[in-house]
């Protein structure tokens, strides 16, 4: 059977267009109702932490409060759609998770209540609102609340116009465009039941659903019910579809639109949105849809009959999504057929054919030639595999991936429909898609830090990033490599650098935290204790010191420095071959060295944003505990195995070196690396407790008076910082403030802020979203609903 359009292909071919057609723009809206522990239809209303439901782009409300919709932005990549969505679940679960809900993973609606309890979405429009109130009169409100996957795509843009240019067409652009994706909407329409049987994962449903549709399903627990053949509940009669069938022309956009117009004066439909067609052809604005087809063309595709699949943690996996995007080049390169209103109908017949009596179904046609669904999809699959082998001969994974649906198709029950089932009936409904909620869930709370997609950034960006997603702060990365990032929100834009380099600090306050000997003199300017000390410009003159200094406790460390970088303390008796070595490695990040004295105590980090110290940590220098069997090498080795420590600033905790500055302070305090500690015994590593060098974070901001963190935000004030880190030693915690008790030791212009988000041990201080705050002001995060780690 041939239905490919050999002499396109060939244009294609013949003109180097293969890789451009393979590239395109790839989106994803997905709906998920909330349920709570039993896997009863959540009757919260939609949370506040994700903001306005109508100008969130990434998080908002669908039919109903319980009914969550997320949405990427289009991506260049399938992988790069998929992690976005990924990472939207992870905070909506997080989210949810906070206050016992969690995202039912099924296009089939969960435990429900009485219809008139499902509660309809209140959007504070009421254009909004009384447009899903006639939605419930006239199709009822159990049946709004299935929900699915929505796959958006469009060829690239290059590929239109080079395509456009090598045909010759008399039409403009637009209008060849236009042409072209009606094409595939054309094709996609009647060979739909196809996709449908490779994406269907919806075959069971609740007894609580329509009762109608219940009282017409099996059930072998009178919990659970299920049509013999059906693969996909949303995709039948019992399903999300216009209450009439309804037949628009496909030809051309003047025609839908002409079509469109005529059914909503008709009061057909109540706006173009109810026009349920499985196919949309969306415009780029989406404000007046009709009108701006007519006038600007179709922008993308919009597939809307892709059910959530149970088996994969987002609904959808990437080899699916592939599958799509090859079903829609297929659609374009297939031969041309005329789509009049009895096609249509013939569609639709063949789509029902398909949910109600599977593959071995016979087709209609219009030529009344008989043939088997099952026969028709392995022609399609093997034209498909013809379409590869010619255009992306060397793309091996395309074929596995039609390979893979071959086997569905031959062997039925290994199609997600039947793998759904028949875990279903090892237990029922509700437990198996409950226990694949919580299941994900977990997931994503293991994700817990990471932005999926973002995950070369440094934390504190991607914890930023997280933040903005949540409240619905659009953002663009400006340098990827720099952490640079473009937020907006309205008509409200800030440009951050690494999280916390915002506007709110000036450069000049900036140059003050980084100059130590500046810092210093500005503290002591405003009455606030620091360590004395002096400053050195030369290794030589560094030495010279090393008399008067001998014996007495002290820090080595450059002017200018962050992230605890050339630092070497001295505590105790050192040589001058130290003293050497220490001002080496300063003299390696700066100009200039400072000596100071050692001031006794614990380190603590007082985190200031604004007015307020957001959090408190203890940073414990880098360490191991013996075990009276490995050295401290391969304790450190061990350690470093912990999935919350790596490298570069990209997990909450770092993993811990074996370099000159730990040789040095293992050797000052008599041990060597192939030592082995006895059981319990703690050895430290360095004396600087940074977490950038393996150190561990503990927090202590409920537990510091408040006399301290009155110094800290005192000590911000003075050097103008809005956001810093603040570094000071503490003798007594429990003591008050007192100038013999304490001491300023750094002010820092860049502190990490995931270190409170994700401290070694205690509570996260959500400073991410303290920063979107001084930024854009409160959010909606302030109520208890709505406080969460994300």
């Amino acid at each position: 059977m041939d239905l490919l359009n050999r002499e396109f292909i060939q244009q294609i071919i013949d003109n180097s267009l293969t890789k451009d057609l393979l590239r395109g723009r790839f989106g994803l809206e997905k709906e998920n109702v909330r349920v709570d522990g039993l896997g009863k239809l959540a009757l919260t209303p939609h949370p506040k932490a994700f903001g306005n439901k109508m100008e969130n782009p990434y998080i908002q409300t669908d039919f109903s409060e319980s009914q969550i919709e997320m949405i990427t932005p289009s991506y260049d990549s399938i992988e790069e759609t998929y992690r976005f969505m990924e990472a939207i679940q992870d905070i909506v679960s997080l989210e949810l998770s906070e206050h016992g809900e969690y995202l039912w993973p099924s296009s089939n609606p969960p435990i429900l209540p009485k219809e008139e309890e499902i509660p309809i979405a209140r959007m504070g429009n009421p254009i909004a609102d009384d447009y899903r109130s006639e939605l419930a009169k006239k199709y009822g409100r159990k049946r709004q609340l299935l929900s699915g996957i929505h796959y958006n795509f469009s060829f690239h843009e290059r590929f239109l116009r080079k395509l456009h240019e090598v045909d010759g067409s008399s039409k403009d652009f637009k209008t060849f465009k236009d042409d072209l994706y009606f094409k595939v909407a054309r094709n996609l329409l009647r060979y739909r039941w196809l996709l449908i049987y490779f994406t269907g994962a919806s075959p069971v449903f609740d007894k609580t659903y329509i009762e109608k549709c219940v009282s017409q399903g099996k059930s072998d627990d009178n919990k659970s019910y299920y049509f013999p053949n059906m693969i996909s509940l949303r995709n039948s009669l019992c399903g999300y579809r216009n209450e009439n069938p309804l037949y628009v022309s496909f030809d051309s956009s003047e025609e839908y639109v002409r079509d469109l117009h005529d059914l909503i004066q008709s009061k057909e439909l109540l706006g173009v949105k109810e026009f349920y067609s499985p196919v949309r052809l969306k415009t780029a604005k989406g404000l007046d849809p009709l009108q701006e087809l007519v006038e600007d063309g179709v922008a993308y595709l919009e597939l809307r009959f892709i059910d959530i699949n149970p088996l994969h943690p987002i609904g959808i996996s990437q080899e699916t999504m592939q599958l799509i995007h090859l079903f829609l080049i297929f659609m374009l390169l297939k031969k041309d057929e005329s789509f009049d209103i009895e096609d249509q109908r013939l569609a639709d017949l063949n789509h029902d054919q398909l949910i109600m009596g599977g593959l071995k179904s016979y087709l209609h046609n219009a030529g009344n030639r008989p043939i088997t669904m099952e026969d028709m999809a392995l022609a399609c699959i093997e034209e498909m595999l013809n379409m590869v082998s010619l255009l992306f001969p060397h793309t091996d994974g395309f074929v596995q991936i039609l390979k893979n649906e071959r086997e569905k198709v031959l062997h039925p029950e290994r199609s997600f429909a039947a793998k759904v089932k028949d875990e279903i009936q090892k237990s029922s409904y509700m437990v198996y898609h409950l226990n694949k909620a919580k299941q994900y869930t977990e997931q994503s709370i293991r994700n817990g830090y990471r932005f999926a997609g973002y995950e070369d950034l440094e934390l504190s960006t991607q914890l930023l990033l997280k933040a903005a997603l949540k409240r619905g702060i659009k953002f663009e990365l400006m340098d990827r490599d720099e952490n640079f990032v473009r937020l907006t929100q309205g008509n409200h834009t800030e440009y951050v650098k690494q999280a916390t380099k915002t506007s709110l600090d000036s450069y000049s306050t900036v140059l003050i935290m980084e100059n130590k000997i500046v810092t210093k003199a500005v503290l002591a300017q405003n009455g606030i204790r620091v360590p004395s000390g002096e400053a050195y410009r030369s290794l030589d003159e560094g030495i010279t010191a090393y008399e008067t200094y001998r014996g007495k406790p002290i820090v080595i460390k450059p002017k200018s420095t962050n992230f605890g970088l050339g630092i070497t303390i001295f505590n105790r008796d050192f040589s001058k071959e130290d003293m050497r070595q220490a001002f080496k490695m300063a003299f390696k990040h700066d100009q200039t060295v400072l000596l100071e004295e050692f001031m006794t105590g614990k380190e603590y980090r007082f985190l200031v944003m604004g007015d307020e110290v957001v959090g408190i940590l203890h940073r414990v220098p880098a360490n191991v505990v013996g075990d009276g069997v490995h050295t401290i090498e391969e304790l450190v080795h061990e350690k470093n195995k912990d999935p919350l420590r790596g490298r570069g600033y990209k997990t909450p905790l770092e993993k811990i070196q074996v370099g000159e500055a730990e040789m040095m302070f293992l050797k000052n305090h008599f041990h060597e690396w192939r030592d082995i500690p006895s059981e319990g015994e703690i050895v430290y590593l360095r004396e600087n407790s940074n977490i950038s060098t393996g150190g561990d974070s503990i927090d202590f901001t409920d537990d510091i008076p408040d006399s301290y963190k009155q110094i800290a935000i005192q000590s911000a004030k003075a050097a103008g910082a809005t956001i810093c880190g603040v570094d000071m030693m503490i003798d007594d915690m429990h003591a008050e403030a007192t100038d013999p008790n304490y001491s300023i030791i750094e002010i820092n212009f860049n502190p990490a802020i995931h270190i409170h988000c994700y401290p070694y041990k205690g509570k996260n201080r959500i400073a991410n979203e303290k920063i979107l705050d001084l930024l854009f002001g409160k959010g909606a995060n302030d109520d208890p609903f709505t406080c969460s780690k994300n």
